[in-house]
């Protein structure tokens, strides 16, 4: 089964509030659930995202309409929000309540909408599924990532992270054994630079790179990350710095291709078609997203120990919220119960979605198959953190000011490009961060 993100992905996890934002007639009218009511209606109204390929919405939309609500509860309806400027078409929606009673969306976006008193919480629905077997068949730790001093904000949907993939037959000739951690990973980035080979995928340019993320699961990596327990920026410490000066190590030796400072994802992808980079972080559908005889070469690799001894990788716990527009609250619940209980076929076949959240389906044949997916859920997962690293597992509206945004991209350029040092670089995005906190 594929768990591919394509190349702009990262935007999918970034919910940049819009200020003022006001309600498009046109926009609004792109967000018609088919001629039903608005949420306030007699209909429950469903949003979801593309997140797969083009067999993932037709059955979804299948599953979806299936519903047979109980009496007295809202039918269910489908709309299909496309990715391009769909944080726009949510903040129109919402703030007019002609949004959904239910939706996917971006990462973040729910503890955006929360803050701002329009998320319906889920502890009621969760508590509920201890009775049925769902509570206890998420993955470890998810659940606990929706959970804010109010209530759960949302319900983990699907699962993207940054691991580790290499290229064996480029390994194997450049006479290089697969990293176990920080050392083995820079002399295999050696071995393979003797036969003019890249040792570290990266894409770093201002539109469909996200080196950001690699940067921030190699903090994790070494026990850091950019905030503290109290939800705060807490970007310059020791822990971040050996993260940085790591990888700077391998850009000064040579390890890394100079254009990945332009590159966005699709061109780091033809890098590893074409078998210049053998080495790199990237998203778990990685052999899906190249061409030719690498598909069958990418091996996924092992977490590395880091400098500081320590295991940890950057996850994206995508999710399914509620809102208070709503015709029936109750009815939202039951039909997120419905769903949960009924959405193992889009892993099942093979329609592209990202990891699942729930033991159960991890645990079918169809999806056991694909020996990288039981390594993610298995091997990955357990020691993957978010964005509210190091300080917590749990995401909060903070994590808005990093997740896919322009601080985060000047930062980023500003390491691989060496025009700051490390220190340096957090230091200012430190600031940026405290700055935008402020307004």
């Amino acid at each position: 089964m594929s768990t591919s993100t394509p190349a702009s992905a990262f935007s999918r996890r970034a919910f940049l509030s819009v200020a003022g934002a006001g309600i498009a007639t046109a926009a609004l009218a792109a967000c018609s659930s088919g001629g039903g009511k608005g949420s306030s209606g007699g209909t429950l109204k469903f949003w979801n995202m593309p997140w797969g390929g083009t067999k993932f919405n037709p059955l979804d939309k299948k599953i979806t309409l299936a519903y047979k609500p109980a009496k007295g509860l809202p039918s269910a309806t489908y709309q299909e929000i496309q990715w391009s400027n769909f944080n726009q078409t949510f903040a129109s929606a919402v703030a007019s309540n002609t949004g959904p009673a239910v939706s996917s969306g971006g990462g973040t976006q729910a503890f955006q909408f929360a803050k701002q008193g329009k998320i319906a919480y889920a502890d009621n629905l969760i508590e509920s599924w201890k009775s049925n077997g769902l509570y206890d068949d998420f993955l470890p730790g998810l659940l606990d990532a929706m959970k804010t001093e109010k209530g759960y904000v949302a319900i983990p949907y699907n699962l993207d992270m940054r691991v580790l993939w290499y290229n064996k037959t480029l390994l194997d000739k450049a006479g290089a054994t697969p990293p176990t951690d920080w050392q083995s990973y820079l002399d295999a980035a050696a071995a393979l630079k003797k036969i003019g080979v890249y040792g570290f995928s990266l894409s770093s340019n201002t539109s469909g790179g996200n080196s950001f993320q690699t940067f921030t699961g190699v903090m994790i990596n070494n026990g850091g990350g950019l905030f503290d327990e109290e939800q705060k920026p807490n970007c310059v410490t020791n822990a971040n710095i050996e993260a940085l000066d790591w990888v700077v190590e391998m850009v000064q030796k040579g390890y890394v291709d100079p254009g990945n400072l332009g590159y966005s994802s699709t061109n780091t992808n033809t890098q590893w078609s074409k078998g210049t980079c053998a080495m790199g972080i990237d998203v778990p559908g990685l052999p899906q997203n190249v061409t030719g005889p690498v598909q069958k070469e990418l091996v996924l690799g092992d977490p590395l120990v880091s400098a500081a001894g320590k295991k940890g990788a950057l996850y994206f716990p995508n999710n399914i919220m509620m809102y208070k527009n709503t015709p029936s609250q109750k009815g939202s619940e039951a039909f997120l119960t419905y769903y949960y209980k009924h959405m193992s076929a889009l892993w099942t076949q093979n329609t592209g979605i990202g990891l699942p959240p729930l033991k159960s389906i991890a645990q079918t044949s169809e999806f056991k198959s694909n020996p990288s997916n039981v390594k993610l859920v298995d091997v990955w997962q357990p020691i993957c953190k978010t964005w509210a690293a190091p300080g917590g597992t749990a995401l909060f509206a903070n994590v808005t000011l990093v997740d896919s945004t322009p601080a985060m991209t000047t930062f980023a350029q500003s390491v691989l490009s060496q025009k700051s040092t490390p220190k340096e670089a957090l230091t200012t995005l430190q600031n940026t961060l405290l700055s935008q906190l402020k307004k």
